[in-house]
C-alpha cells in the first residue's frame, strides 16, 4: 500500500484479515495432519529462526514488514481482547486469588521482594515503560501521517494497554492459587510452599500438555484465558484450541518486541558508532545497519541459546524503569528549553516517582537478592553480573538526573527574565 497498489487499504485489509482467520481456523487441523512434522521444530532451531527473523526484520524498511504485520496483527489482538472482555462479562469468573497473600512483605516464590516497590515496578513496566519510550522515538514516528495524530494514537494506545492489563489480571487470578503457583514456580520450589493443586491435572489433560513448572507467566495467562472462553455456551470441548490460540496471541506481542527491540538497539549502536566514524550513524547506511543488527541479534540470541538469559532477566524491570525515568527527565528538559516551564510538572512528577521507586527497587535487589546469590554454588557469577550492571545503571541514572537539574537551574532564571 506504500509502494505497490497505493491507497488500496480496504483491499489489502480484507485479504489479510480473511487469510488470518483461515490460518487460525485451520491451524489445529495442520497440527494433526501429515504436515505436522514440518512444523515441529526443536528449541535450538526455533531460536535460530527467531534470531534470523529479528536480524532481517530490523534491517528491512518499516513499510515492508513491521508496519503491515503490526497492522494486520492488530485485528487479531483487538478482536481477542474484545472477545475476552465479552467472555468475562458473560462468565463472570470468580477471582480465586486472595486480595492479599502472605508474600506482601516479601519472600514470594515468583517475585521475592515486598509489595513496595516491586508491585509498582511491575505495573510501571506497562504504564510508564522505558522500552515504549524508545519505540515512540525510534519507530512510531515513521508510521504517523501527521504530528497532530500523535496525541490521539498515544492516548488510545494507553487506554487499550491498560484494558489488556486488567483483563489479563482477571484471567490469571481466576485460577486457583495453588494451580497458579504450580505453573509459575519450578517444581522443587513449589514443593516448599505446602500447597496442593486443585484443578491443574485436569487442565493439563484438557490442553494436552504438562503445565507444572511452566514459568514466565505466558502459560498461566493462556490457561486463564482458555478457561474463560470454554465456559461460554457451546465451547466446553475447545479447551486445547483456546489454550494454543492464547499462546499464539501472546506470541504476536513477542514477535513485535523482538524486531522492534532489535531495530531500536540497532539505532543506538549506529548512533554510538557515529561518534568514531560519522557515516556509521546514518540509518540508511546498509553496511552499518547490517553490522549493528548482527551484533544485537547475536547478543540476545546467545543468551537464549545457552539458556543464560536468566542471568540478566532479573534486571529487566530495573533497566526498563530507569530508562522510563530518563525519558521523562529528557522530556522535562525539552519542555523547559521550549520556554514552557509552567508545564514541566506534567513530566517532572511522574519522573520523581518512577526514579525514587526504581532506585529503591534496584538497591533492594542488590541487597536482598543478588548479594545472597553470590554465596550459592553455581550462582556466584550471576549474582556478581547482576550487582555490577545494576550499580552501573543506577549510577548512570543519577548522573543524568544531576546534570539535568543543573541545566534546569541554569535555564529557568533566564526564562523568568524573558517573561518580565
Amino acid at each position: 500500500m506504500y509502494r505497490f497498489r497505493k491507497g488500496r487499504i480496504v483491499e489489502a485489509t480484507a485479504i489479510g484479515v480473511i487469510l488470518l482467520i483461515l490460518a487460525v481456523y485451520f491451524g489445529k487441523d495442520i497440527a494433526h495432519s501429515p504436515l505436522a512434522p514440518y512444523f515441529t521444530i526443536q528449541k535450538t532451531k526455533i531460536t535460530i529462526f527467531i534470531l534470523v527473523y529479528g536480524f532481517i526484520a530490523s534491517i528491512l524498511p518499516v513499510w515492508l514488514l513491521l508496519c503491515p504485520r503490526d497492522y494486520l496483527s492488530s485485528f487479531m489482538k483487538i478482536g481477542t481482547i474484545v472477545f475476552l472482555a465479552i467472555g468475562i462479562i458473560i462468565v463472570n469468573p470468580e477471582l480465586k486469588m486472595p486480595a492479599f497473600t502472605g508474600f506482601i512483605h516479601g519472600g514470594g516464590p515468583i517475585i521475592p521482594g515486598a509489595l513496595f516497590p516491586f508491585t509498582f515496578i511491575t505495573i510501571a513496566c506497562g504504564a510508564i515503560s522505558g522500552f515504549h519510550a524508545l519505540v515512540a522515538s525510534g519507530t512510531s514516528p515513521k508510521m504517523v501521517s501527521k504530528e497532530s495524530d500523535i496525541k490521539t494514537i498515544g492516548f488510545v494506545a494507553m487506554l487499550i494497554e491498560g484494558f489488556i492489563a486488567i483483563l489479563a489480571l482477571i484471567a490469571a487470578t481466576a485460577l486457583f492459587p495453588a494451580d497458579y503457583f504450580a505453573i509459575n514456580v519450578p517444581g522443587p520450589i513449589f514443593e516448599t510452599l505446602g500447597l496442593n493443586t486443585v484443578n491443574l491435572d485436569h487442565l493439563s489433560a484438557q490442553v494436552g500438555e504438562t503445565l507444572n513448572g511452566r514459568t514466565g507467566g505466558a502459560v498461566s495467562l493462556a490457561v486463564g484465558m482458555a478457561q474463560i472462553f470454554t465456559a461460554l455456551p457451546g465451547m466446553g470441548h475447545l479447551m486445547d484450541y483456546w489454550y494454543h490460540f492464547a499462546i499464539m496471541f501472546e506470541a504476536l506481542f513477542i514477535l513485535t518486541t523482538i524486531d522492534t527491540g532489535t531495530r531500536v538497539a540497532r539505532f543506538m549502536i549506529q548512533e554510538f558508532g557515529g561518534r568514531f566514524y560519522k557515516p556509521f550513524e546514518r540509518v540508511d547506511n546498509l553496511p552499518s545497519a547490517v553490522i549493528s543488527s548482527a551484533l544485537i541479534s547475536c547478543g540476545w540470541g546467545y543468551f537464549v541459546l545457552t539458556g543464560s538469559i536468566s542471568t540478566i532477566w532479573p534486571m529487566f524491570g530495573t533497566a526498563n524503569q530507569l530508562l522510563a525515568g530518563i525519558a521523562l527527565c529528557v522530556g522535562t528538559t525539552f519542555i523547559i528549553k521550549l520556554g514552557r516551564a509552567r508545564y514541566m510538572w506534567v513530566t517532572l512528577v511522574p519522573m520523581a516517582f518512577v526514579m525514587a521507586t526504581t532506585l529503591t527497587a534496584a538497591w533492594l535487589n542488590i541487597k536482598n537478592n543478588y548479594l545472597p546469590l553470590t554465596q550459592k554454588d553455581g550462582f556466584a557469577v550471576q549474582g556478581y553480573v547482576n550487582i555490577i550492571f545494576t550499580a552501573v545503571m543506577m549510577a548512570c541514572a543519577v548522573i543524568i538526573i544531576a546534570d539535568s537539574i543543573r541545566v534546569w537551574m541554569k535555564t529557568l532564571p533566564a526564562e523568568r527574565k524573558e517573561r518580565t
